[in-house]
């Protein structure tokens, strides 16, 4: 019987760790004990509305409200005027009682709830101005002053008013397939909104009196009544936006007629409101495709400034499939556009700035506006409107189909520092984003912010890393969000919460979100298949009303990735990233072992029937290994492991066969509540690199802790996780071996 000399590894611990989470993970449920659970007890269940792979359903429906409007602006009271037909849809299976009309502007009327709703405190030091407005101003009569609410026949209709909604009550039930015309009319004082705040409003210029308006929330608005909720009548608040069944608009608009206007929709009156120079112009900018056109010139504006016309004027605009309306107006408007190609269609670029914006606007909004219409079209639809604006409105950053208001501007020099100028552009990319999301993408604001915040954070992310200009986002690289994740969890929320509940509105509605979907693209999915799951959502919902179930479930039917861990995690929960290095073990090669390891290996079972031959390691320092020690296995110094390899492996076969030297045993641990792949970075003694990514799955056995065994040809001297900071990992102390100091800012 031929004899077998066995080669055994047994550990030298070079590097051992234990760890103490500084904060404490939120248990969420039964289910914390398995994070690798599947969301059924999470996500609603599939129905014929909305189906398990995150699709519409055979009977999905959604309402349609169709708008005929005319309202006119009193430019001196700052007071709008309106009066609107209303034809409502009941594309339901349900019979409606009554409808729910929206009120927003009723949030800052005196009866408003809004402020007793919020908890106050007593400044020491106030800006004089603030002071005054605080408390001696007498307030504004704001909200709607509704004066009638009629049927198609004239005859006055049952209504009753809860805050910021209307309930309409039908004498006649309107059953399915139905639809229902009614006729509003109203009026309210429209709000300075830098002194006032609000999304809209106006912008005074002091020095001249005059005054760009932003116009939205403006005329009572159909709320969404649909399969999941029925209607969605929830109040408005101030910070959960709006959800709004789509439609078709035909709206007039009347000014001063010395004010240059943009809106939602087609102008449908151009020449009457324009030059015909200014048509010439507009017809010029159509094929350019490289550079902006000036329409309205700086020189024209600021002739208008001056007017005050006592005239007026109608400007007409149509607008198909959107779910609301804008308006921008005033006498100051330069207005330029450029031309944009898409992949089967061209749409129109467009800004309306005073001369206060520029030359900022002028060289920068329309071309941006530009990209980011390329940009977000090319990860999700070609975008189907006609036109996208970008109107300078200082201190503001809202969005509306077709149109949005932004801030940004020079100095009184006309000088742009760095960060107002990356600012501004980082919010023309977000606002006029935003018209895929939800203005297309229609999801429910009112109840869940991240479905618009996050995904159009991470779009423009997206967006401003592909200008190739090393552009300094703020928000979507992973480690942006560290600070937020790793605060006191008291503040924290997950991100599955109401608008109107979250603490850190912005790192929670708009980072986290944004963040967690970079992960999966960048470290988790990979972006094929994480660019063309999420091309199917937005194409399965454009036009249509998502939740939170159809977007999670359609990232999986889409790509066959489980996520429904991550989801959980990092959706559903306040738990955070961290995971360190614990241990390290070193190995080397011995051609003797005791009988009583012989035993052992036997009586564990690990080799089946195998009868030989083995090879055992024993501990050794790192000083040995890197001496290289002659017990370092060489495959040609071990003759019974070279003997085998001669008898099972061909000489072309015996070429290609490693000759490893180390074994390491490394252990990692997750004081960390939130699972995430470990990304290993190894560095060997001649300062070569190389990295290895584990799917999160690793973790799906033991909670705590992995191993990995690395056997190498050269010793490694560092083993980094997430060495490019891909994880939102909250603390790097623990990430290395050997252990590093990590200097303080302070330091």
């Amino acid at each position: 019987m031929k004899k077998f000399t066995l080669l055994l590894l047994l550990p030298a611990i070079l590097f051992a760790q234990e760890k103490t989470t500084p904060v404490a993970t939120k248990q969420t449920g039964k289910y914390d004990t398995n994070k690798f659970s599947q969301m059924y007890d999470l996500l609603a269940t599939p129905n014929m509305f909305r189906t398990a792979s995150g699709a519409p359903g055979p009977a999905y429906y959604q309402q349609q409200a169709d708008y005929k409007i005319n309202v006119e602006l009193d430019d001196k009271k700052s007071k709008l005027t309106g009066s609107e037909t209303v034809t409502y849809y009941n594309n339901s299976p349900d019979t409606l009682e009554y409808l729910w009309v929206q009120l927003d502007q009723n949030q800052a009327a005196k009866t408003s709830q809004t402020p007793l709703a919020e908890s106050q405190r007593m400044e020491q030091v106030f800006p004089a101005g603030n002071f005054a407005n605080k408390f001696l101003k007498q307030e504004q009569e704001r909200g709607f002053n509704i004066e009638f609410v009629k049927d198609v026949k004239g005859n006055p209709l049952s209504y009753s008013i809860n805050q910021t909604m209307m309930r309409i009550n039908l004498a006649t039930p309107m059953k399915p397939g139905e639809k229902f015309t009614f006729s509003i009319n109203w009026w309210y004082n429209i709000n300075n909104y830098r002194q006032d705040g609000g999304r809209s409003g106006y912008e005074l210029f002091e020095k001249e009196g005059n005054k760009l308006y932003v116009i939205a929330q403006f005329y009572p608005r159909m709320a969404v009544y649909n399969d999941v909720e029925g209607w969605q009548n929830m109040q408005f608040w101030g910070t959960g936006e709006f959800t709004l069944p789509f439609g078709n608009f035909d709206v007039n608009i009347t000014v001063p007629a010395d004010h240059v206007m943009e809106a939602t929709g087609e102008l449908m009156n151009r020449s009457e409101v324009f030059t015909a120079e200014q048509v010439k112009r507009y017809e010029l900018a159509q094929k350019s495709f490289d550079k902006p056109v000036v329409i309205v010139t700086q020189a024209e504006a600021e002739a208008s400034e001056k007017g005050f016309s006592e005239k007026k004027k109608t400007w007409k605009f149509s607008a198909k499939n959107v779910r609301d309306f804008g308006i921008a107006t005033s006498r100051k408007f330069i207005l330029d556009a450029m031309a944009v190609q898409l992949t089967n269609k061209t749409v129109m670029a467009i800004s309306v700035y005073p001369k206060e914006s520029n030359p900022l606007w002028g060289e920068t909004s329309t071309r941006t506006v530009a990209h980011t219409l390329k940009s977000y079209s090319a990860h999700t639809f070609d975008y189907p409107y006609p036109k996208a604006v970008s109107v300078s409105a200082e201190d503001q950053g809202m969005e509306y189909p077709m149109i949005c208001w932004n801030y940004g501007r020079p100095d009184e020099k006309g000088v742009t520092s760095e960060r107002i100028k990356n600012g501004m552009i980082g919010v023309v990319i977000h606002e006029v984003g935003h018209n895929f999301f939800p203005m297309i993408v229609n999801s429910d604001e009112r109840q869940w912010s991240w479905m618009d915040e996050g995904l159009n954070t991470f779009m423009q992310y997206m967006a401003e890393q592909e200008m190739g200009t090393n552009f300094p986002s703020s928000r979507g690289p992973a480690s942006k969000i560290v600070p937020y994740m790793s605060g006191d969890q008291k503040f924290l929320e997950p991100i599955m919460s109401n608008s109107e509940t979250i603490v850190q509105f912005g790192a929670n509605a708009y980072g986290k979100p944004a963040t967690g979907l970079n992960i999966l693209r960048e470290t988790i999915m990979g972006r094929e298949l994480f660019d063309h799951a999420f091309k199917v959502y937005a194409n399965r919902w454009k036009f249509k009303h998502p939740t939170p179930e159809d977007f999670f479930r359609t990232m999986e039917d889409a790509s066959a990735v489980d996520l429904d861990w991550f989801f959980r995690g990092w959706f559903y929960s306040t738990d955070f990233v961290d995971i360190g290095v614990k241990e390290v073990k070193q190995y080397y090669v011995s051609e003797t072992a005791t009988a009583a390891l012989k035993d052992a290996v036997v009586r564990r079972g690990r080799f089946g029937q195998e009868k030989g031959p083995f090879v055992y390691l024993v501990p050794g320092t790192s000083e040995e290994l890197s001496a290289k020690d002659k017990k370092a296995l060489a495959i040609g110094d071990v003759n019974l492991l070279s003997e085998y390899v001669n008898q099972n492996f061909s000489a072309d076969e015996k070429s290609k066969l490693k000759s490893p030297k180390y074994f390491y045993e490394v252990e990692f641990n997750k004081p960390g509540g939130m699972l995430m792949p470990i990304i290993v970075e190894l560095t060997y003694e001649d300062d070569t690199t190389e990295t290895f990514k584990y799917p999160a799955q690793i973790w799906r056995k033991n909670n705590d802790t992995a191993k990995k065994v690395y056997a190498t040809e050269k010793a490694i001297k560092k083993i980094q996780i997430d060495p490019k900071l891909e994880t939102a990992d909250i603390d790097v102390t623990n990430n290395a071996w050997p252990k590093e100091e990590v200097k303080s800012k302070f330091d």
